[in-house]
């Protein structure tokens, strides 16, 4: 004898549809609508018919209707199996890679929104085969263009690729050549930048072809500078060295300030403006208002965002009905359940995600009335513990999801994180330390910038007590250089 725990398959769906984001959660729908035979989305006026209540109907006239619903039902039973015989998996209940027929609407959009475009390789080969090269440094060319990240940079070096390249037919692989041809493909390929070695190398291609498009002699000097930074004090450049530039360099300060400026136009990874990167829109998941008369904030879920759903009342009925063949019988009903699991899940997600923001109202009031300096820490267990339900449903249900705020959209996972006590007595959470940090460094003089020693001992007289270390640690999370590098020349 033992003991088992499984989750039955309810409780698994229940799990996913909680976690899942406001958008990711509308295409599950949408998939849902399409596999699923009883689950329909509820309509303007699809409950306008109305019928006498069954135990005020006759005898004689519910015996009619029976008939009348049992003849309607084996017609639909019918057109089904002819429409739709090879469409469904008899084992799954789900449709089958069979499908073949008119689409419809929805597929219809789908099928008419744009593609994702060209991929970076293919768009990088396309433009070397109109280039033209010689047979030898095409094959090479292509083999190159391979080795090319989403920034448009060479990802591994000519020996590498040599090594891994020599054992294919067709080609004398040599250094020469992948050297001969990697030129060919710098100066072929636009924009300008791509196939570089390094960064350096793509900034170098792109001043290169600004000097001689610039008829400006003085605009041309200052792009010479540009370069003369890049290829020869390109380490002191990224360190924001300036006086040991002008010491080695013999120019002014004020004309490294200018050239370092024209620099900024330049971009680090040229392959980013072929193939933009897919950013997903944010939708919120609750929206978060401030009532002025009550002095309080409250939170409602957003309304027409996911559509009304619903088991269809034709196939529940179907699914009880002992006139319908038992193959048909059980098909249907495992489509009425999933249709039914569906929707509870659902809408168990809207008050589990309801339950848990009112708690995080409750307990962040001063950062929805001040800012994020006054996030205050929330450990997940706690709130758990106050709803009555598992830390893991409380990460679930805050997994991916935003808020709609008077500040703005807020990311709802960011409200939990533990913290310190100030020297005040009050509570800190380390979100809240990030954002005193970084108003800290915002408000230093760029001139002479703190250090990382200072930007503790400022902290402190906050009352916030950390270390160094932990400053530099939340600094680099804040993409903040470090002091050297925010200097202003």
């Amino acid at each position: 004898m033992g003991q088992q725990m499984k989750l039955v398959p309810k409780m698994i769906q229940s799990m996913e549809i909680l976690q899942l984001p406001l958008l990711a959660l509308q295409e599950r729908i949408d998939q849902e609508l399409e596999s699923n035979v009883a689950l329909e989305q509820v309509e303007p006026g699809m409950d306008v018919a109305t019928e006498k209540p069954r135990d005020e109907q006759h005898p004689e006239e519910r015996r009619d209707k029976a008939d009348t619903e049992s003849a309607e039902t084996f017609e639909r039973l019918r057109q089904l199996e002819r429409s739709y015989g090879d469409f469904f998996d008899n084992d799954t209940g789900r449709p089958s890679s069979r499908l073949a027929g008119e689409r419809d609407k929805k597929m219809d959009a789908m099928a008419n929104a744009p593609d994702r475009g060209a991929s970076l390789v293919d768009q990088l080969r396309q433009q070397w085969s109109f280039a033209e090269p010689p047979a030898e440094n095409f094959e090479a060319g292509n083999r190159l263009i391979e080795y090319i990240n989403d920034d448009g940079i060479l990802g591994a070096d000519v020996d590498t690729i040599l090594d891994q390249s020599k054992n294919l037919p067709g080609v004398p692989w040599s250094k020469e050549l992948l050297e001969d041809t990697l030129s060919l493909l710098q100066q072929s390929l636009e924009p300008r930048g791509l196939a570089a070695r390094n960064v350096r190398e793509c900034l170098l291609l792109q001043l290169e072809d600004l000097i001689e498009a610039e008829p400006d002699p003085d605009k041309a000097e200052a792009w010479d500078d540009a370069r003369r930074l890049i290829a020869d004090h390109f380490d002191d450049l990224v360190q924001n060295r300036l006086p040991k530039i002008a010491e080695k360099s013999d120019l002014a300060i004020d004309r490294i300030q200018r050239a370092k400026a024209l620099l900024r136009k330049l971009t680090l990874a040229p392959g980013r403006d072929l193939v933009p990167p897919d950013v997903r829109p944010i939708i919120p998941d609750v929206i978060v208002e401030y009532d002025p008369e009550k002095d309080e904030y409250t939170a409602r879920l957003p309304g027409h965002v996911l559509p009304d759903l619903r088991v269809s009342p034709e196939y529940a009925k179907m699914a009880r009905d002992k006139a319908v063949d038992l193959k048909t019988r059980e098909f249907v009903s495992r489509n009425v359940r999933s249709a039914s699991w569906l929707i509870d899940a659902i809408h168990q997600r809207k008050q589990t995600l309801l339950r848990v923001v009112n708690v995080v109202l409750a307990r962040q009031r001063e950062f929805f009335d001040y800012g994020p300096q006054f996030l205050k820490p929330l450990p997940m267990v706690e709130v758990a513990e106050q709803l009555g339900i598992h830390v893991g449903t409380v990460s679930r249900a805050v997994a991916g999801k935003w808020l709609q705020t008077p500040r703005g959209f807020a990311e709802l996972r960011k409200f939990f994180s533990g913290g310190l006590e100030t020297a005040s007595g009050e509570d800190r959470s380390w979100e809240a330390v990030k954002a005193i940090l970084k108003e800290i460094v915002d408000a230093e003089d760029k001139r002479t910038p703190m250090s990382d020693q200072t930007i503790a001992t400022k902290l402190k007289e906050r009352g916030v007590d950390i270390a160094r270390r932990t400053v530099v640690k939340y600094r680099e999370q804040l993409g903040i250089p470090p002091a050297r590098q925010r200097k202003q020349h």
